[in-house]
């Protein structure tokens, strides 16, 4: 029933006596008031809330770093390159692309790592990140692949390193485009070499020869002069680098490394010092002693000539390819080692196709050469180039010439330095291992019962990234 309607009340009966009693009539009821409608005004106003705050939830998931008129925001995060030598490139596709707004922040190496992961933990993490090629088991699960519209893995296999599709691949697809290569180098005191009438090393026996002879003592014992830094880990820079190199080629499954192969490698490592007496834990840091003029031979990536020429802009210096062990078939590739960076692109970002578009910008030859030239103002050159149809640009280079050479046939691993990933990171947590299995040899224990320790601890950081079941 309508409410608005009243309701019926009964008739009274009509009777006819002969005589008409007075007539009561009846109480009269009063019928309830109408309820009153819902002003519509009212309700659409609630509708046009309603729709308003489903809008402010739902809207930025799907137009998300839109600004006014559809403007699409990008935030990068850098390493090692100042804003100078990106700017103009930034400037340059902003231009071709007026709707995109990029902002380059230059990190801080020390935390890097933790820092990284606490904003991508706190969903305010960069739309693009600078990340070592070996920290890809840390990042899994916030990198995003890249498109195929982008690069496919072919067009990937064919422009890179193939270091590159090996390290950076995560599940089944690519996570990370390089915009720089680095790897491992041997650095040749030009003076000491010329004055002892020697020639680089192209073998290890070679090497240990060569350093063994170029090795000065004073009276006392002290070493005056290094053949080569090599041997220990408290100062030799990159030995976690050198160390794996050894393994490597020495067909090491640096997942497993125990059996005689990984045992050989340790050993010939510490000999340097234990056995031979070219270095010791008395003398500085490798880089200082090279850049002091008291090492003929030190390993090292491209980016520590820098350091060297800072601290003697005299010395005179060179870099040639890393040893290698004999070989029964001239034709076997040379084995290096490979660290570098790359840039990927946040999983849960709001603008992951832009971001990827900009990343393939960044690496073509065009740009790639323009960064190298615009770093170069600052410093001796720019980062070396990831691609492989760039190496003929730089293989007359005295120190990038021989690394572009060798990194067709680079190698990597997660043994390696200066990647700032914290206490709990891979690398911090594999070098610790490694560190006092290399010391432990070097006290005169066996390097199998060190590498027994090794091996259970390696086995326990991957499985903590699902890189091999325990």
């Amino acid at each position: 029933m309508d409410p608005t309607v009243n309701p019926t009340i009964p008739p009274t009966e009509i009777f006819s006596p002969p005589v008409m009693p007075p007539v009561v009539p009846p109480p009269i009821t009063t019928p309830p008031p109408p309820k009153k409608a819902f002003p519509k005004l009212l309700i659409f106003a609630l509708l046009a809330i309603i729709l308003a705050a489903v809008g402010a939830l739902i809207l930025p998931k799907l137009f998300g770093g839109m600004g006014k008129g559809g403007q699409v925001n990008l935030t990068w995060w850098g390493l090692w390159e100042d804003a100078s030598t990106v700017t103009p490139l930034i400037a340059e596709y902003e231009k071709a692309n007026p709707k995109v707004k990029i902002q380059y922040v230059s990190q801080s190496q020390q935390d890097y790592r933790e820092r990284l992961t606490n904003a991508l933990a706190k969903g305010t993490g960069p739309d693009i990140f600078r990340f070592h090629n070996s920290w890809v088991p840390m990042f899994a699960k916030e990198l995003d692949f890249v498109p195929a519209s982008v690069m496919s893995a072919s067009e990937y296999a064919q422009a890179f390193y193939p270091v590159a599709s090996s390290d950076l691949t995560s599940g089944t697809g690519l996570v990370g485009i390089p915009l720089e290569y680095d790897g491992l180098l041997l650095y040749i005191n030009e003076d000491i070499f010329a004055k002892a009438g020697k020639t680089p090393p192209a073998t290890w026996d070679d090497l240990r020869q060569t350093a063994i002879s170029l090795t000065t003592k004073d009276e006392q014992g002290v070493i005056t002069q290094s053949g080569v830094a090599l041997g220990r880990t408290e100062n030799i820079d990159h030995w976690q680098e050198i160390l794996g190199l050894m393994m490597l080629q020495n067909g090491v499954d640096l997942t497993k490394p125990t059996g005689k192969l990984a045992e050989d490698a340790i050993n010939f490592f510490t000999l340097f010092s234990s056995v031979d007496g070219i270095w010791d834990a008395t003398l500085p840091p490798s880089t200082t002693a090279f850049a002091a003029g008291k090492v003929a031979m030190y390993f090292a990536p491209s980016w520590r000539t820098f350091e060297i020429r800072q601290q003697n802009p005299n010395l005179k210096f060179k870099t040639v390819a890393v040893p290698q062990l004999p070989k029964s078939n001239p034709n076997e590739p040379d084995v290096t080692y490979a660290t570098y960076w790359a840039e990927g692109v946040w999983a849960r970002s709001e603008n992951k196709a832009e971001a990827w578009k900009f990343l393939k910008f960044l690496s073509s030859k065009d740009s790639l050469e323009k960064m190298y030239q615009n770093a170069s103002k600052q410093r001796l050159f720019g980062e070396p180039y990831p691609r492989v149809d760039m190496a003929g640009l730089l293989t007359q280079d005295p120190i990038l010439g021989p690394l572009v050479t060798q990194a067709p046939d680079a190698s990597s691993w997660y043994l390696a330095s200066r990647t700032f990933d914290g206490t709990t990171g891979i690398n911090s947590q594999l070098s610790k291992y490694f560190e006092d299995a290399v010391n432990s040899v070097n006290a005169g224990n066996p390097a199998a019962k060190a590498l027994e320790t090794v091996a259970a601890g390696v086995s326990q950081v991957l499985s903590q990234y699902g890189l091999i079941s325990q």
